[in-house]
C-alpha cells in the first residue's frame, strides 16, 4: 500500500482545527489558550494550546484509532520497519509497563531480564505479580561498564526455566554501548518466547549507515524508544514497535489503555507525527549536520590528549581508536561483551584520572555546557540530528580552558587507569554474583507492614533486606528494590553516591544517611 511519507495526518488535523477558529465549548479548560490571553509571559506556551485539544471530531482518539492517529501510527510503522506502531505518551516508561503486563498475564509468571533495568522495568514486574530471573550482564573489562546479557547466559536461563514467557533486555545502554541481538533474538524464537527490548536510546538505530541497526531489524518482537531522547519530539514521546506473533496484539492494546493517560496530549502526539516525517521524508540525510558535529567533536578531542573517548575496539584498525580520542584495547577483552558504539553518544573521560566524571560535568556546566550524565569516571555527552557545529566548538573550547586551567604549571601526565579494579564506576552496573542467572525473585504490589521495618544508618546496612528502592537519577537504574539483599559492596556504593551528592529517588531519607530495612531479617524475600 502506499504511504506518502511527507504527510502528517495528525498534524494536519490539529492545524485545521487551529485555522477554522471554532468555539471551545469542550475540555480543557484554557480554551484554546484564550484563557492566557493578556498575561505577561504565557504569549508562546498559548500558541501550543491552541493544538492542545482533546478528542473531539475529527481528532480521533488514540485508544481507538480509526482516523487521522491510526494514519499516523502506520506511516510510523512503515518508518520504523514495524508490523504495527504505538503512540506513547507517558515515555518509554509506558510502554514498558505494557510490554511486561502483555507477557506475564498471571501472578508467578516468569520473565528473564538483566538487573539493571530502568526502574519502570521493576514497577512492571510488580503491577504484573511476576517473576523474574536476572540474568548477568556481560563487562565490558576495560571501560567498567555493563551492556546486555550474553547468549550463554540466556540459553542456560531459558533451559533452567522452560516456563518463561519472555525475555527483557536493554539496548543500546545509557553510555550508547551495545552489542548484535540477532543472537539473542534467535534463542528466544526456538523457545518460543518474544524478546522485549528497552531501546529507548536507540529511536535512531538503523536510520543511517553510520548507525547500529534496529533492535527489529535484529529480530525483537516488542521494542520501546524513547523518540524524545534520540530524535525530535517533545518530551515524554515514545513509541512502541511490534512485529510476529509472540505478542498478543490485543491484549497489548488493552494494557496500553490502563498505563496511558485517557486524555492524552495532542502536541506530544503531533509531535511524533512530526519526528516521524523528518526521517521518512529525508531519510539518512536527516542525520547530515548531527553527525558532521559528532565528527568535528572527534577531530577536535584529538588535539586534547587528555581526555579519553569510549570506543568498542577496532581490531582491523587500531591507530584509528587513538585518532578518535580514544584508546586501541585487546580485542579478547571487550568483543564479546561491546562491540557497538552509538556515535551520538560521546562518553568522555579524563585520562590523567585528575577530574573525576562528576567533577568534568560540573567544569563543563560552569561554561555553559550541561552533559546528559555523568558517573564517578565518564560523562555522557548526547547529540542528536539538531546537534550543531557551534554546540561542538563551545564544547571543545570548555574542554580547552579545562586543561589550561588544570595544567596551568606543568602538564599532567597521560595515563589509562583501567576502572577493572574498582567495577562501581557507575550506577549502571549492578553486578553482584558471578552466577549467569539468578534464582526466580517474586515481585508484588502488596505493601509491607512499616511495624516490620525499621531505618539504620547506610553504613551499617550491609547483610540487610532493603524495604525501599533506591534509584540514582539519571540514568534511573535502582541500586536496590524492596526485598533485596543490601550487600556489603552495596553498602559501600551508597555511602560513596552519599558523598558525591548523588540525586536519589525513592529513598525516604534524601540526605541518604540512613536507609530502610526489615528487621531481623538476613536473606532475600520478595517484594
Amino acid at each position: 500500500m502506499y504511504m506518502d511519507r511527507e504527510r502528517t495526518p495528525l498534524v494536519e488535523a490539529l492545524l485545521a482545527y487551529k485555522n477554522n477558529a471554532a468555539k471551545s465549548f469542550h475540555v480543557p479548560g484554557h480554551k484554546n489558550g484564550k484563557a492566557y490571553d493578556g498575561i505577561n509571559g504565557a504569549e508562546q506556551l498559548s500558541e501550543v494550546m491552541k493544538i492542545d485539544v482533546t478528542e473531539i471530531s475529527g481528532t480521533d482518539d488514540l485508544h481507538h484509532p480509526e482516523g487521522v492517529i491510526r494514519e499516523a501510527q502506520e506511516l510510523a510503522a512503515d518508518c520504523f520497519g514495524a508490523e504495527e506502531s504505538f503512540f506513547l505518551v507517558g515515555g518509554s516508561t509506558a510502554g514498558n509497563l505494557a510490554m511486561i503486563l502483555t507477557v506475564c498475564i498471571q501472578p508467578g509468571d516468569l520473565l528473564l531480564l538483566q538487573r539493571n533495568v530502568h526502574k519502570s522495568v521493576l514497577n512492571g514486574l510488580m503491577l504484573a505479580g511476576a517473576r523474574a530471573v536476572f540474568l548477568e550482564p556481560q563487562m565490558d573489562e576495560c571501560s567498567g561498564l555493563a551492556v546486555i546479557p550474553s547468549s550463554e547466559s540466556l540459553r542456560s536461563a531459558l533451559a533452567a526455566n522452560p516456563e518463561t514467557k519472555g525475555v527483557f533486555v536493554t539496548s543500546p545502554n545509557y553510555y550508547g554501548m551495545g552489542n548484535n541481538l540477532r543472537e539473542l533474538a534467535d534463542l528466544c524464537h526456538k523457545h518460543e518466547v518474544p524478546l522485549l527490548v528497552d531501546e529507548a536510546h536507540g529511536a535512531h538505530y538503523g536510520m543511517h549507515p553510520d548507525l547500529p541497526e534496529s533492535a527489529l531489524s535484529c529480530g525483537a518482537d516488542g521494542v520501546v524508544q524513547s523518540t524524545h531522547k534520540m530524535l525530535a519530539a517533545m518530551t515524554m514521546g515514545s513509541m512502541l514497535h511490534v512485529q510476529g506473533c509472540l505478542l498478543d496484539r490485543s491484549l497489548l492494546r488493552q494494557r496500553l489503555a490502563m498505563v496511558q493517560s485517557s486524555s492524552p496530549s495532542y502536541p506530544v502526539m503531533a509531535s511524533l507525527d512530526l519526528a516521524r516525517r523528518m526521517l521518512h521524508a529525508q531519510g539518512p540525510s536527516a542525520f547530515t549536520a548531527g553527525l558532521a558535529a559528532v565528527g568535528a567533536l572527534r577531530r577536535g578531542l584529538a588535539e586534547l590528549p587528555r581526555f579519553g573517548l569510549l570506543q568498542p575496539p577496532q581490531p582491523a584498525n587500531p591507530a584509528a581508536s587513538s585518532a578518535a580520542g580514544g584508546q586501541a584495547l585487546p580485542l579478547q577483552t571487550q568483543a564479546a561483551a561491546y562491540t557497538r558504539q552509538d556515535p551520538f553518544k560521546a562518553v568522555i573521560y579524563d585520562r590523567t584520572g585528575s577530574l573525576s566524571g562528576y567533577g568534568l560535568q560540573h567544569a563543563l556546566e560552569a561554561r555553559g555546557c550541561v552533559p546528559e550524565m555523568s558517573d564517578e569516571r565518564y560523562v555522557v555527552l548526547l547529540l542528536t540530528l539538531g546537534s550543531t557545529l557551534e554546540d561542538v566548538n563551545h564544547l571543545l573550547w570548555a574542554l580547552r580552558h579545562i586543561v589550561e586551567e588544570e595544567e596551568a604549571s606543568e602538564p599532567l601526565e597521560v595515563f589509562n587507569p583501567l576502572p577493572s579494579e574498582q567495577s562501581n564506576v557507575s550506577t549502571w552496573n549492578i553486578p553482584e554474583t558471578t552466577l549467569l542467572f539468578s534464582e526466580p525473585v517474586t515481585f508484588s504490589l502488596t505493601p509491607k507492614d512499616p511495624e516490620q521495618m525499621e531505618s539504620v544508618p547506610v553504613e551499617y546496612s550491609a547483610e540487610r533486606i532493603s524495604a525501599e528502592m533506591i534509584i540514582p537519577y539519571p540514568p534511573g537504574i535502582p541500586i536496590l528494590y524492596p526485598g533485596e539483599l543490601i550487600t556489603k559492596n552495596t553498602a559501600e556504593r551508597l555511602v560513596a553516591l552519599r558523598n558525591a551528592g548523588a540525586k536519589c529517588q525513592g529513598a525516604g531519607d534524601q540526605s541518604l544517611k540512613t536507609i530502610l530495612v526489615h528487621k531481623n531479617s538476613r536473606k532475600q524475600g520478595t517484594i
